[in-house]
């Protein structure tokens, strides 16, 4: 096996954004906790955070001289940043999902993205997408109807009859 094993790839990368957070965390100690002239030491708001974002910086300043940065490969550091940005995609689906839920509706948007996922993860079945629209049903029908969830009845629930109206608005 060879000195930089597939299973540190990405340490370096991962500990020198960890550093970078830490001292950014340190910057903004004074203005988020503050010392007060009164009181102990270990009493005072500031201390603790204080205490932990010192050993974030310290340690991971540690971590990143010691995790073997000469050995790393830039390539392989550079590729493995690239997949963990990768998994972002799902922060913007999810983003698209929580704006769309108010205008069309959180039934229609939960099957919706449902559908969208289950094509975007490469399941193309008629079976899968039953079950995705099934999946998603259930979840509404458990959050507004069992646990009883508070969330707003889409834009276009506006636009139909009163008695159906209030129905979905508060089933769906």
């Amino acid at each position: 096996m060879s000195a930089h094993s597939n299973s540190s790839r990405g340490h370096v990368l991962f500990a020198l954004l960890f550093v970078l957070l830490a001292v950014f965390l340190l910057s903004q100690l004074g203005e988020q906790a503050k010392f007060s002239s009164k009181g102990k030491l270990f009493a005072q708001p500031a201390f603790w955070p204080a205490v932990g974002v010192i050993g974030m910086v310290f340690f991971g300043g540690l971590n990143l001289l010691l995790c073997g940065w000469r050995k790393a490969s830039f390539r392989s550091e550079i590729t493995e940043g690239i997949s963990w940005m990768l998994a972002l995609e799902y922060l913007g689906w999810f983003m698209l999902y929580v704006y769309a839920t108010p205008i069309i509706g959180y039934l229609a948007s939960t099957i919706l993205f449902m559908l969208v996922l289950t094509m975007r993860a490469g399941f193309r079945s008629r079976r899968m997408f039953i079950a995705a629209a099934a999946v998603g049903f259930a979840v509404v029908l458990v959050f507004k109807t069992f646990l009883g969830v508070k969330i707003p009845g889409g834009a276009v629930y506006e636009s139909l009859p009163d008695s159906v109206r209030s129905f979905m608005i508060v089933n769906f």
